[in-house]
């Protein structure tokens, strides 16, 4: 059964929280000096994503089978950021879904389904982050329309004055 993508509910937040917890922890893995891994990780996202549901600019969205979660997105509309040099526009911040459920196709429909939310909510331009090693998602991405148009770049060690 193809999956299903609609928006998450209070109920699915068990069901998210441990993505989003291996999402954490596959970035913590590849680089800990640039993302960081706070304890209780599951608990943390649950906490934020059930404050997000209730928000007006924040989208979150999961893909189901049936009962099954098979994987989320994060999403918010955002005002113009000086610092970024970004007009107003829909920022994803996350995409996870379930090592077993990948390329079910899934993962587009979530991307697609989070593009179509923050336009409705008035996004005219929609930005994204991978990490650079990620070359599965940058796949999806393109795939789903999106274009490469900043690397960020980190510096560990930095001493303290």
């Amino acid at each position: 059964m193809p999956a299903v993508v609609r928006r998450a509910r209070e109920q699915d937040l068990a069901s998210i929280a441990p993505l989003a917890g291996e999402l954490v922890r596959m970035h913590h893995a590849v680089d800990p000096d640039r993302f960081f891994l706070p304890e209780r990780v599951e608990e943390g996202y649950a906490w934020w994503l059930g404050r997000e549901l209730a928000r007006d600019g924040a989208v979150v969205l999961v893909a189901v089978d049936g009962e099954r979660v098979l994987g989320y997105a994060y999403g918010t509309r955002e005002e113009r950021d000086w610092n970024m040099l970004l007009a107003e526009h829909g920022a994803i911040h996350d995409v996870f879904v379930a090592a077993d459920a990948r390329r079910s196709g899934a993962g587009r429909k979530l991307v697609m389904a989070m593009v179509e939310a923050l336009q409705a909510l008035g996004a005219p331009l929609i930005v994204l982050s991978t990490m650079v090693s990620n070359e599965a998602a940058q796949r999806l991405f393109a795939a789903c329309g999106f274009r490469a148009t900043m690397i960020e770049m980190a510096r560990s060690g930095i001493a303290a004055r």
